[in-house]
């Protein structure tokens, strides 16, 4: 478990990761959320459920990522 956790907070997993919740997260931010914004009808409940629609698509590429790692190294043990 705490080789997960290490390959999980390297720098390239999170650099990548960030990148994706920001270009997939601001997609489906503007699908899920746009007509309210631009009614200005955000309120708490609203920008809580933004930072959830972020954090999907950086925890997707997180595990993506460590598994194909862990594979990667699993092969090469071989």
């Amino acid at each position: 478990m705490s080789e997960w956790f290490a390959l999980a907070r390297s720098r390239a997993v999170i650099r990548r990761a960030l990148g994706f919740a920001v270009v997939v997260g601001a997609i489906l931010i503007a699908i899920n959320h746009g007509p309210a914004i631009l009614a200005g009808e955000v309120d708490a409940s609203r920008v809580f459920q933004m930072g959830l629609t972020v954090l999907v698509p950086y925890m997707v590429s997180t595990l993506s990522s460590v598994q194909a790692m862990r594979e990667l190294g699993a092969r090469r043990d071989r």
